[in-house]
């Protein structure tokens, strides 16, 4: 790529690129629920997360109970047990090739030391708390919103969708979907962006080192995660994605694992906090 910072470019026109990325799916625990918002969001947000090195974006979301009766397929999961687990998730961008500068060099040692300083928050837990790297995007527009600034642009909505490829890697199953699948869902529709992550290498022997249990696991070489970014109301996304994921089955391509909308926070407000339940 040949850089002119003077000349209007598209998607893949600027070198800042997201690599890595933390989900971290967590419910509170019941009489907690303002506390954690106003602890996560206040102190956690930033203090574990955003004055780190190389980690550029964040974004938090929520899941009502009436987003969580949506979710599919609606009993236990290998993601969620329950499916309904999950109230909070929290997202964010890490400069590609600075995983291990970000990760391993500074968030590892600042999680340790937050917690030996008493700035953690027992009342909670971990339901699918995952590093992840990039795999790509597909866009509905021609000059969309790229994926790098999916985070900050405002999205009112989003849906997380976890897969498991029957046979190859998650790379063979995004292929896959690409080509046959993602165009027809994209097509005229509320999303706008349909990211493409898998489990970071090495994940699985990481988390046994965390102070706190992490939930559910990273998955295999087939886990395909996507999150889809919407404006609007997020429900309105979810016919669409029904039969995305019920061609992905009938394809015999992938098992869905967990599919889950969720709406954005309000920075600064308790709005919602008494709708999870």
């Amino acid at each position: 790529m040949t850089y002119q910072p003077l000349e209007v470019g598209g998607v893949d026109d600027y070198p800042v690129k997201v690599g890595s990325m933390l989900l971290t799916l967590v419910d509170p625990h019941k009489g907690y629920e303002r506390a954690y918002n106003r602890w996560y969001e206040r102190d956690h947000f930033y203090g574990g997360c955003m004055v780190g090195p190389h980690l550029f974006a964040g974004s938090r979301w929520v899941a009502t109970r009436a987003l969580k009766d949506l979710r599919w397929p609606g009993d236990g999961t290998e993601v969620a047990e329950p499916a309904d687990a999950g109230s909070y998730v929290g997202i964010y961008w890490v400069e590609k090739g600075r995983h291990k500068d970000h990760f391993d060099d500074w968030a590892r040692p600042q999680v340790a030391y937050l917690y030996g300083n008493g700035r953690g928050f027992p009342e909670r837990t971990h339901v699918h708390t995952v590093l992840f790297e990039h795999l790509g995007a597909s866009y509905r527009d021609d000059d969309p919103v790229p994926v790098d600034l999916a985070l900050d642009h405002g999205y009112e909505g989003i849906v997380a969708l976890w897969l498991d490829a029957r046979t190859g890697t998650s790379a063979d199953l995004l292929a896959s979907l690409t080509a046959d699948h993602l165009p027809a869902l994209l097509k005229d529709s509320a999303i706008e962006i349909a990211s493409a992550w898998a489990p970071s290498p090495g994940e699985e022997e990481v988390r046994t080192k965390q102070p706190m249990p992490l939930g559910s696991a990273p998955g295999g070489a087939g886990r395909l995660v996507q999150l889809f970014f919407a404006h609007g109301d997020i429900t309105d996304t979810l016919a669409g994605l029904r039969a995305y994921t019920d061609g992905i089955e009938a394809a015999g391509l992938a098992d869905v694992r967990l599919a889950a909308p969720f709406h954005r926070t309000h920075p600064g407000t308790d709005k919602y906090v008494d709708e999870l339940w």
